[in-house]
């Protein structure tokens, strides 16, 4: 019995040196990335960054939709400008131009500051209302040209106001409760020019 067991005392003694050597070597190591691994095991950001991760996609996302929504709003209200039968609806143009490109420049200005890149181009949804309304003609792209313009700012009005109820970073809920007034402007006009 005696026999079996000193050479697995034996083994048992090897191992353990060489483990206690491993970690040895690897304490005086001077490649960071070589470290032993217990040593950084202790993970204090990666569960709270994961959330805080989530939240600034989720405003990144909300950002890129602005300034895509913006663009499409300023191309819709310059072909209003050229357009539209009626004065109403060329004065409308003008001012969802004029207002969409001060918003426009306010959210580039929180998205620069986020890191968050800046989009040249425009939703599916905007492209798809200003490929309709513009293969219309006077009355015709009157009707076409509210109506999209009351289905649009009535879904961003949803999604600003989410954005503003949100937990967010502030610049971001704060740039979208100033927008709010602006878009219900703008939807109490088209409303109007429907009638």
């Amino acid at each position: 019995m005696k026999a079996k067991l000193l050479p697995m005392l034996a083994l048992a003694s090897a191992l353990a040196l060489a483990t206690a050597a491993c970690g040895q070597k690897s304490d005086d190591n001077d490649n960071p990335g070589d470290a032993n691994p217990t040593a950084t095991a202790p993970d204090t950001g990666a569960t709270e960054a994961a959330p805080a991760t989530a939240g600034a996609d989720h405003a990144a996302q909300f950002l890129t939709d602005a300034i895509k929504g913006d663009n499409g709003e300023i191309r819709m209200g310059q072909a209003a400008q050229k357009m539209g039968s009626t004065q109403g609806v060329k004065d409308f143009g003008k001012m969802l131009e004029t207002d969409h490109t001060k918003h426009k420049d306010m959210v580039v200005q929180v998205a620069k500051a986020m890191n968050v890149p800046i989009p040249d181009g425009t939703t599916p949804e905007a492209d798809s209302a200003y490929k309709m309304a513009t293969s219309m003609s006077g009355a015709g792209f009157d009707k076409d040209f509210i109506s999209a313009m009351i289905d649009d700012h009535k879904k961003d009005i949803d999604k600003f106001q989410q954005e503003a109820d949100s937990s967010d970073p502030a610049q971001v809920t704060d740039l979208a409760k100033q927008s709010l007034p602006t878009l219900k402007k703008h939807l109490q006009t088209a409303e109007s020019l429907k009638k």
